[in-house]
């Protein structure tokens, strides 16, 4: 048969064009990943030669975000059912420590579950309770005495609020959705709350009616920031892992202590972890002026903020009905992922230089980092496995009986049967996650399942995942297909790593 001939009978797939406003993720291009790539097996040997051999669920992380978006690790093929033009989407590696792009996925997913089916149309307030070095290092390496923190810090404000109603936790029931965040704007391991409550508390009842009440002033914070801390600390004394005098408190230290105990304790205290400079303080760069920074730009700026015992208390980002837009842009700043690859460059020396989101108020702009010290803190970044992120409390609680009725989603252990709701209204669907075409048109407003050119609609046609299959669909790609089409026909199945401005 004539090339000719055979050519018309199967001819090349179209190109296939990307809807406008989507540009595909490389992470191979990104810094990130080629520090991680060329440094990561240095840093994973230089550890096993000290003895200090990092866990499994560290190694898991790293080597899957080293295959996250890749094609060689496997991918979807898409096709268009119209115009059968066809890509190739890499699988990403679903985890939560630091990978920027599966970050950014988990980020929209969140925001958008908080504010479509868990917190209602009502008035809403953030409370951020930051927490003292010990405490850090604690709840990092600990999951059972970060329950028991957060259960005692969500009884004091809870109280506060039901005393405010003035209503008792047996006449009134409030709620809360705490977002755990393990990091800081220098790449550092901070572990603190931003807990998103009802501004008011529920009156139970056939029909919940809401209390609001007011924000609180100055000085009810500074009471409650007191009584936080003084619960904190007789709750772990009374465990046994705190203890304390007239004037100070410490960690007990019994026990061998974690393989990443020092790596978590030099990250917390912005020391440098690893290299001859081990133990010293981390290098910054200040090119600013701290006179020159206007004061609500200054990083870690606490106005508002009210401090005791090395707590720091913050209740000063109020929502009000029908907010929702700024609930869900709120919703994903507490739960963006804790690298922003955009903030990342090279020296000319090899080292880091990693920009601060806001100047300290000193005026510091930049931290530098050695890329094994980087590998370091990537490593403490890392929550342990069994550790949950997201907790809900009070009347969003799994078993609450209101949260069936106070919810805009409507399930919950206090849903009424369907007899009683009536035969003619549907059963309320199960939460599904949002899948990464969905993400993007919530958070980018990009349409991807239809077919830019034709507008066809794009349907998965096999999963590729036989690394021999893979090397011989990517070795043709290369052989057959042009220079200007090559770049086109690979899709990572990620999200942007982009964060907008808060408000």
């Amino acid at each position: 048969m004539p090339a000719a001939a055979a050519h018309a009978r199967h001819p090349r797939a179209p190109l296939f064009v990307e809807p406008p406003g989507y540009a595909r993720h490389r992470p191979e291009s990104t810094l990130l990943y080629q520090l991680v790539e060329q440094h990561y097996p240095a840093f994973r040997e230089m550890r096993a030669m000290a003895g200090r051999s990092l866990p499994d669920y560290i190694e898991q992380e790293f080597d899957a975000y080293l295959k996250c978006g890749r094609l060689e690790a496997g991918f979807l093929r898409v096709r268009c059912e119209h115009c059968h033009a066809e890509k190739l989407v890499a699988f990403s590696c679903k985890k939560r420590g630091f990978c920027p792009s599966c970050g950014a996925r988990r980020m929209a997913e969140t925001a958008a579950l908080l504010a479509d089916e868990v917190l209602p149309e009502g008035p809403l307030r953030q409370w951020v309770l930051s927490l003292p070095y010990a405490l850090r290092f604690l709840l990092a390496t600990d999951p059972d005495a970060l329950t028991l923190v957060l259960g005692a810090v969500y009884r004091t404000i809870s109280g506060y609020l039901l005393k405010s109603a003035d209503l008792t936790r047996t006449t009134g029931a409030t709620g809360a959705v705490t977002l755990i965040q393990r990091f800081g704007s220098a790449l550092n391991l901070n572990v603190h709350f931003h807990m998103i409550f009802l501004d008011g508390v529920y009156v139970p009842g056939d029909q919940p009616v809401f209390r609001h009440v007011p924000a609180p002033t100055s000085v009810q914070l500074q009471v409650l920031v007191q009584q936080i801390a003084e619960r904190v600390g007789r709750l772990l004394e009374r465990r046994g892992l705190v203890e304390r005098d007239m004037e100070n408190a410490w960690l007990t230290t019994d026990g061998p202590g974690g393989p990443l105990d020092d790596l978590i304790g030099h990250s917390i205290t912005y020391r440098i972890a690893v290299g001859p400079r081990a133990g010293q303080k981390l290098f910054t760069l200040q090119t600013l002026s701290a006179n020159a920074i206007p004061e609500a730009e200054q990083q870690g700026d606490h106005r508002g903020a009210v401090q005791a015992g090395g707590f720091s208390l913050h209740a000063g980002i109020d929502i009000d009905p029908g907010q929702r837009q700024k609930l869900e842009r709120l919703c994903r700043y507490v739960s963006r992922p804790p690298v922003a690859v955009d903030r990342m460059a090279l020296t000319a020396s090899g080292q880091v230089r990693y920009s601060l989101k806001t100047p300290y108020r000193d005026g510091t702009t930049h931290i530098v980092l050695e890329p094994l010290d980087l590998m370091a803190r990537l490593a403490a970044l890392v929550p342990p496995p069994r550790m949950h992120l997201t907790r809900y409390h009070g009347v969003f609680a799994p078993h609450s009986k209101l949260r069936a009725a106070v919810t805009p989603a409507g399930r919950g252990k206090g849903k009424k049967p369907p007899a009683e709701e009536g035969a003619d209204k549907p059963a309320t669907p199960r939460h599904v996650a949002m899948n990464w075409a969905k993400r993007l048109k919530r958070v980018f407003g990009v349409e991807i399942e239809a077919c830019a050119r034709c507008g066809g609609k794009l349907r998965v046609i096999v999963s590729i995942e036989e690394p021999q299959v893979i090397a011989k669909i990517l070795a043709h790609l290369e052989r057959t297909a042009p220079d200007h089409y090559q770049p086109e026909l690979p899709l990572g199945a990620r999200a942007p790593p982009v964060q907008s401005s808060l408000f």
